[in-house]
């Protein structure tokens, strides 16, 4: 096993990553779960686990939950839903935690930045919107 062969597989390994990763991207509303991202990668799901955490620093869970929690931002802001509606329309099947990992990324519960950035959003000075508006951080984002 020469040192091109290991090459080859690591760049096809991270090419299969980015899929999963695209993937996640566009269905993180449906109930996507680590087991069925390896069988459609054809990858066990600790490689998978592993090798997308070494490309971009973090679990597929968590990139998946940092998704969900963007698009939760953006219907919160929104303010046509209740909490419990957009919890379910981004694809979480659990308030609980749906509320703890949303607090622990952004700062506030979903509830408390519901009602400070839905429509009242008109009401605080440019400077702080668009510092309360940013994206949650993610790898990669030089491309941004």
């Amino acid at each position: 096993m020469g040192h091109g062969r290991a090459e080859t597989h690591r760049l096809r390994d991270i090419a299969v990553i980015r899929r999963v990763r695209d993937r996640i991207d566009r269905e993180y509303a449906k109930p996507l779960n680590l087991e069925a991202l390896a069988r459609a990668a054809h990858m066990s799901a600790g490689h998978l686990s592993r090798e997308f955490r070494r490309v971009y620093g973090e679990s597929p869970y968590a990139y998946l939950m940092t998704r969900r929690i963007e698009r939760a931002m953006t219907l919160l802001r929104r303010g046509d839903l209740s909490v419990t509606e957009v919890c379910f329309a981004v694809g979480s099947s659990s308030l609980g935690s749906f509320s703890t990992r949303f607090t622990e990324l952004v700062g506030v519960p979903p509830g408390a930045y519901r009602r400070e950035h839905s429509q009242a959003g008109a009401g605080i000075p440019p400077c702080l919107a668009k510092q309360v508006t940013r994206p949650v951080r993610n790898q990669e984002a030089g491309a941004r």
